[in-house]
């Protein structure tokens, strides 16, 4: 179960979910950073995988289709906005 609350503390965004897609590889910072929270835009580079989820903030973004424990990954900055 992941929190769907989360913020980033490296540029101060709601981090956005997307159940059942993946991000394209060819996604980069300059990606986020120009279409971030414009959900419009950001479908050009989505993939639909049923079971997968994709997560963004303006900085960094995250295709999960697996169990994952993302505290594990230390480039992350993203914590529970509170509830």
């Amino acid at each position: 179960r992941a929190c769907d609350q989360l913020r980033c503390t490296a540029c101060d965004f709601r981090v956005s979910l997307f159940n059942d897609y993946i991000w394209d590889q060819s996604c980069d910072y300059l990606f986020f950073r120009n279409n971030m929270p414009e959900l419009s835009k950001l479908r050009a580079k989505m993939i639909k995988k049923k079971g997968a989820r994709a997560y963004a903030c303006q900085c960094s973004w995250r295709s999960i289709d697996e169990l994952t424990d993302l505290q594990t990954e230390q480039q992350l900055r993203w914590v529970c906005g509170k509830h």
